[in-house]
């Protein structure tokens, strides 16, 4: 139920209303209503906080799966958690787990991590049914709940410094854990105090580990993994530092993968096939023996592509899904030519800077068009010299396309008829220079059939010459809703819109607004 909530929502109660529904209530009336569904969420909380106390008609504790200790927090942080709200929260015994610290001017003012902490030791004293935990959970609190939960099967912790000393006890009172996350573990002896947790935990029981932010782990930590080498079939590293991808050679016995993340932690790593050649092949040969994987990311990590390469031509490696961010298409002709080799992908996403020469643009389009069972497809700044031509061949080679994302150059009405064939689209965002007008875009949507219904369609970068009246756009959202259900998106490229030949290449090519200033095309 968190998930959906006006608190984990930052106070907002817009989610299911449409914008003519939002506009017909005051501003006042929003407030109001607002405050009423902060009040039933503080309710919801303190109904399970007081069963744990045997306050309640009904054990609910007894019952939980999943304690989510952040959305917690985040009641107690909100500005409608106040007054009249907070004293009903702790009204009674409750008053006695209020921790207040020091505001401005001498006041006092709640702690929502220590509070929320508190509460949670209440909580957890009668939860046995407990799977899965997750929140700002401090050392010692942890420690405390770990043998009350024999269940639990899932840690998502915000400092991973909270997991020191707890492996013993999961050892001992969790057989069932196997799903790790943390954010954070910046600590000069978090990679020792990692690999312990690791060594200390059952043995081949780990499956899942994230880390979404920086954590200052490396050699020691991977050599540990090698511990749950047969389980481990999920790992997420993001914000991974120098020293640590320098190391990712020591997770050669992680062979078992099926999903793979990286992420680099400054966009200025170090290029390992240049400076460290014998370490990149040691990493590929690590990378191309994991023959289960199916999905990979690798993200603003420098020479991207050439760690991929060797993973798209391994035949008995099948991919399902590839994402690629920050690379160039200058240095990757190795790269989109090996992507031709997985044939199995079904969502592929791609973003780095894109060359206007023919040949780059080419090399990836033939590979892209080999591609036959994708199904999502995002091409962001690689795709900026996508012409119509290119965007039409692509649609006719990619039948099964239900979301599309793709930048471009000079489009024009000529590809709607090439769209208007992919009968699953659901959803395509046109961040392209684009000269689109209101009868080529219904003439579109007229051809839409039931595999469509849902579309939505975003036209991101349309040029001023071609701007839709309010007329048009209201005839073109009409449509859309009526015919598939749809919506549609309209926004005006500003700085980049009057139109030539580019005489060589016979292409449009976009010249500055005269009528916009320098300053305002830059400040846009």
């Amino acid at each position: 139920m968190h998930d959906v909530s006006p608190v984990t929502n930052r106070g907002s109660s817009d989610v299911d209303m449409s914008a003519q529904e939002r506009a017909k209530i005051s501003y006042k009336a929003r407030l109001n209503q607002e405050e009423v569904m902060t009040m039933r969420w503080a309710q919801l909380w303190r109904t399970i906080i007081t069963s744990a106390l045997g306050r309640t008609l009904f054990p609910y504790t007894r019952y939980i799966r999943t304690l989510n200790l952040e959305d917690l927090e985040e009641l107690l942080q909100d500005s409608k958690f106040k007054n009249r709200i907070s004293s009903m929260f702790f009204d009674g015994e409750l008053a006695a787990h209020k921790i207040q610290t020091s505001g401005p001017k001498n006041t006092l003012r709640l702690d929502p991590g220590r509070t929320s902490n508190t509460l949670g030791e209440i909580i957890t004293t009668n939860t046995p049914m407990l799977e899965e935990l997750s929140g700002k959970i401090e050392n010692d609190a942890l420690l405390r709940w770990i043998p009350r939960t024999p269940r639990l099967r899932l840690l998502n912790l915000w400092y991973g410094g909270a997991l020191v000393g707890a492996g013993p006890l999961l050892r001992q009172h969790c057989h069932h854990f196997k799903t790790l996350s943390f954010w954070a573990w910046d600590h000069p002896e978090a990679d020792q105090k990692f690999a312990d947790f690791l060594n200390e935990i059952n043995p081949q029981t780990l499956e899942s580990l994230e880390i979404f932010s920086l954590a200052s782990i490396g050699a020691e930590s991977f050599l540990a993994l090698s511990c749950h080498r047969d389980s481990l079939k999920e790992l997420k590293l993001n914000s991974i530092n120098s020293t640590a991808m320098h190391s990712l050679h020591m997770l050669a016995g992680c062979t078992n993968l099926t999903t793979l993340l990286l992420t680099d932690a400054t966009d200025r790593s170090v290029y390992l096939k240049m400076a460290h050649n014998e370490i990149f092949v040691e990493i590929v040969a690590w990378l191309t023996s994991c023959k289960k994987l199916r999905s990979v990311t690798i993200r603003n990590i420098r020479g991207g592509q050439d760690l991929l390469t060797p993973i798209l031509l391994e035949n008995d490696i099948q991919l399902t899904s590839l994402e690629l961010r920050g690379y160039a298409m200058a240095d990757a002709r190795d790269f989109h030519q090996a992507l031709a080799n997985q044939t199995s992908l079904q969502e592929l996403q791609l973003q780095g800077d894109s060359d206007e020469t023919g040949e780059g643009v080419a090399t990836l389009v033939e590979s892209l068009s080999q591609l036959v069972n994708l199904t999502d497809l995002r091409l962001q700044d690689i795709s900026d010299y996508f012409t119509d031509e290119v965007l039409g061949r692509l649609a006719r080679s990619l039948p099964k396309l239900e979301g599309w994302y793709t930048s471009g150059w000079a489009v024009t009405d000529a590809i709607w008829a090439d769209m208007a064939m992919l009968k699953s689209l659901r959803r395509l965002d046109m961040a392209a220079l684009s000269r689109f007008t209101a009868d080529g875009i219904l003439d579109f949507i007229l051809r839409l059939g039931p595999g469509n219904k849902g579309l939505v369609l975003a036209i991101m970068m349309a040029d001023v010459d071609c701007d839709l009246t309010e007329k048009e756009q209201t005839t073109i959202k009409e449509t859309i809703s009526a015919q598939v259900d749809g919506r549609f998106e309209f926004q005006l490229q500003r700085g980049m819109t009057c139109w030539e030949i580019n005489r060589p290449s016979g292409q449009l090519i976009p010249l500055p607004d005269p009528d916009i200033s320098e300053y305002e095309a830059e400040s846009d």
